[in-house]
């Protein structure tokens, strides 16, 4: 008895399938590249402050909005508070972890709303050349921030592959490693506090400023 007919069947029955199957890439790929997600961010929030600088400064809720906006493309904030938390994170509960995320993120939009009225800068540039990913799953994009005086900032960030999409989970200015001194300085409170994860967190406010940053520091 001939298999052909069986072979056949099985064959037709299961095309469907198999037609969905081959369509799909072997790995699905980011629908933008890690530059592409910077770049896009940036040019985007740029065209919408540009020449409203003095207008935003007297409406800073409206600049948050936009800045929320933004940054809620663009930023992994629950990877970004893990990181910040460092060991305190596991013995956190899912609430304190919740609040904290949410404290941090508001905290972040504050301080980067307020640098864009108050730091006196002429242009916002990610570079053409970037540096290759080092992991499939791990990049950088940099970018430069152009004083009004020419003094250049350089500006690195962290991007990681989430779900088929790059998110930014860090980022150095300046050679200010920002995920790195917010973990310091919530392990410092922490140790203020007596480990009171409630009080760090309703405490919780960065200190890092314009100045700061202008001056620069090791990674």
């Amino acid at each position: 008895m001939s298999l052909k007919p069986a072979v056949f069947a099985l064959f037709r029955r299961f095309w469907p399938v198999l037609v969905v199957l081959l369509a799909l890439p072997v790995q699905a790929e980011p629908e933008r590249s890690p530059e592409q997600v910077i770049r896009g961010s940036i040019d985007e929030l740029v065209s919408q402050i540009d020449g409203r600088r003095d207008y935003f400064a007297d409406n800073m809720d409206e600049l948050e909005a936009l800045v929320d906006d933004s940054l809620d493309d663009i930023a992994d904030f629950r990877y970004i508070g893990a990181s910040v938390m460092g060991r305190y994170f596991r013995n956190a509960t899912p609430q304190q972890r919740s609040r904290f995320v949410d404290t941090f993120r508001q905290t972040l939009i504050d301080t980067y709303a307020k640098g864009l009225v108050t730091f006196d800068y002429a242009e916002l540039r990610v570079l053409d050349t970037q540096q290759p990913p080092r992991h499939e799953d791990q990049a950088s994009v940099s970018m430069e921030v152009v004083a009004t005086d020419g003094t250049i900032y350089p500006v690195s960030y962290t991007l990681r592959l989430t779900d088929g999409q790059w998110k930014v989970v860090n980022v150095i200015v300046n050679g200010i490693n920002l995920g790195l001194t917010f973990r310091n300085q919530f392990d410092q409170a922490m140790r203020d506090h007596g480990r009171d994860y409630g009080a760090v967190i309703d405490a919780w406010a960065p200190e890092l400023d314009v100045d700061e940053l202008e001056e620069g520091g090791g990674a």
